[in-house]
């Protein structure tokens, strides 16, 4: 592309690979979804090409929900490239272990709130990880990598978020995984009403009941 440095790759997904490089004097991500061979040729095209526009897509409704996210600066989709603004930050994966208990909880709060104005604007991010939530030099929260996401109120939906963000604070962030979901849980209950929070909650004892039946079934047949 023209004005465009020659990228570096820094993070190679099961989706997609991104970039960094610079483009028109900005610093920017390149996020190229790339062929899968497994799949049948046409099939994978029609995937990539979705995926590529219904990825910005998703991201212009959260900033309307009050969720920041990267500027879109190109979609490319014969090429299935997404060409946004690079964030400059930490993750909140790296933060949580490195701020005291009580930043810590504001922080999930305000995870929290985000979330509930996704999920309050029917959009579910669908891969809900501290991984994928960056924190800017001023305190800024964004929501990084919609590629998982879908536009949908369904309980299920929103269980299935949370329930993953849940996950990945046990399997990152073992010691303070239930302090953080609890604040968390706060900030989203200070979004959406008290029934639509009890659902949530209920569905993700539902789903968490699920994976331990299956898990107990697979040692019963070892």
């Amino acid at each position: 592309m023209d004005k465009m440095t020659k990228p570096i790759l820094f993070k190679k997904g099961a989706e997609a690979s991104l970039y960094v490089a610079d483009w028109h004097g900005k610093k920017v991500v390149m996020k190229k979804r790339l062929p899968k061979k497994y799949r049948l040729q046409q099939l994978d095209e029609q995937i990539r090409r979705y995926r590529t526009v219904h990825e910005p897509q998703l991201m212009h409704e959260a900033k309307k929900a009050g969720v920041s996210t990267p500027t879109i600066f190109l979609v490319d989709i014969n090429d299935a490239m997404i060409v946004m603004e690079f964030i400059d930050g930490k993750q909140v994966k790296q933060l949580l272990s490195e701020i005291s208990s009580l930043k810590r909880r504001k922080l999930c709060f305000e995870l929290g709130e985000l979330v509930g104005k996704l999920h309050r604007h029917g959009i579910v991010h669908g891969d809900l990880t501290t991984s994928n939530m960056i924190q800017n030099p001023e305190g800024k929260l964004f929501f990084v990598d919609f590629g998982l996401g879908e536009k949908t109120k369904e309980l299920e939906a929103r269980g299935v978020d949370l329930h993953l963000m849940r996950r990945a604070l046990q399997s990152v962030h073992f010691r303070f995984a239930e302090e953080c979901f609890s604040s968390v849980m706060e900030g989203y209950s200070a979004v959406l009403d008290t029934d639509t929070v009890k659902n949530v909650l209920d569905k993700i004892k539902e789903i968490e009941k699920r994976g331990r039946y299956i898990v107990a079934r697979r040692s019963e047949q070892d």
